[in-house]
């Protein structure tokens, strides 16, 4: 009996960029991942500067957002798996941010 051996190989990351409502990543396998920003709250309430300063994770498998503590892998982005933040976290975080933005 022979059986098919299937090896996933996930693309890695090349460059992101993120628009007021899309969050755009380049593969290096060529293929670009468009995602419409409410999938990722805390991107969508971002600051244009917080969005731009990004770095890879995991040897580009994944993409990490400092300032708004927010880790997106590739896997998820190409099997369309928004993010699985629930709404208390979320209201929690904003609140966090509203409180350290007064001071």
């Amino acid at each position: 009996m022979n059986t098919l051996g299937i090896e996933l190989r996930l693309a890695k990351v090349q460059n992101v960029r993120v628009t007021e409502d899309e969050l755009i990543v380049a593969l290096e396998d060529g293929r670009t991942i468009l995602i419409p920003l409410v999938w990722y709250p805390r991107l969508l309430h971002g600051t244009k500067e917080e969005r731009q300063n990004w770095r890879l994770i995991g040897g580009g498998q994944g993409i990490h957002w400092p300032e708004l503590d927010e880790d997106i892998s590739v896997e998820h982005l190409l099997a369309g798996i928004p993010s699985g933040e629930s709404q208390k976290s979320l209201q929690k975080w904003l609140a966090k941010r509203k409180k350290s933005s007064l001071v």
